[in-house]
């Protein structure tokens, strides 16, 4: 598998032309490629930028999380988690790296961004086979630094479920599903990088069979995000005192 990072022009809040600059660009797609898109850019493509004057990035926490929790603990990195579009993480997702004196949120719906996305690239490119993904970073717990996952996808299965195969000494495989989609989003982003390095998009070429020959019949949000009671780190994620933010998902 290759991951080939792209660069493009910067973005600029508080809304830009992505699409536009990708098809200005020297990347050349073909049938069977993934693109794997950082969701800064995406949500600059589609204005999702709110000017830092004008609200504090508390309130902005609390309008666009599902939960959120501000434990005394973390008071000394100005740090919120907060879960929203199924995802465990800092502040929502919201990010004023490379804002130019804005907020940049997350897409409104990320799921039909990277259906938008994909349909686009299709179109101008000629493909059949193509996949995108959304991409961000978060911390892990008992970890130093970022790592990438998949906030969005579209045109792949995000998991290959290996329940009823059978490892390599017969042995029934009853609860194994491997999550794909977030190991090519953790490959993407350490090619793009998370500063000024002005490569948003990472090519994905040759990835795994699986992607396209999955077992399953549904590629939705719904496949891969689990309810917070049904986790398996439910007994930690559970004890927080979570509270309820205006967020959707």
């Amino acid at each position: 598998m290759e991951v080939l990072p792209i660069h493009l022009p910067p973005l600029v809040p508080p809304k830009d032309d992505l699409l536009g600059k990708i098809f200005a660009s020297k990347i050349r797609l073909k049938d069977g490629d993934v693109l794997a898109i950082s969701s800064k850019v995406v949500s600059i493509g589609e204005g999702r930028c709110v000017p830092t004057s004008s609200i504090t990035k508390e309130e902005l926490i609390k309008k666009e999380a599902k939960l959120f929790y501000a434990p005394k603990e973390t008071e000394k990195w100005g740090y919120q988690f907060t879960i929203t579009h199924g995802v465990l993480c800092g502040s929502a997702g919201i990010d004023q790296s490379n804002g130019n004196e804005h907020f940049i949120l997350w897409p409104k719906d990320p799921m039909r961004s990277a259906k938008v996305v994909r349909l686009a690239l299709m179109k101008h490119y000629h493909l059949k086979k193509f996949g995108v993904v959304i991409t961000d970073s978060t911390s892990r717990p008992l970890r130093r630094g970022a790592m990438g996952f998949a906030l969005a996808w579209a045109g792949i299965d995000p998991l290959y479920d290996y329940r009823g195969t059978k490892d390599i000494f017969g042995r029934a495989i009853r609860v194994e599903q491997a999550n794909m989609i977030d190991g090519l989003a953790a490959a993407a982003v350490l090619m793009m990088g998370e500063g000024a390095e002005q490569t948003p998009l990472a090519l994905i070429r040759n990835a795994p069979t699986h992607l396209w020959k999955s077992r399953h019949t549904s590629l939705g949000w719904n496949k891969l995000i689990v309810p917070l009671k049904d986790d398996l780190f439910a007994p930690f994620l559970l004890r927080a005192k979570w509270q309820k933010g205006k967020g959707k998902k």
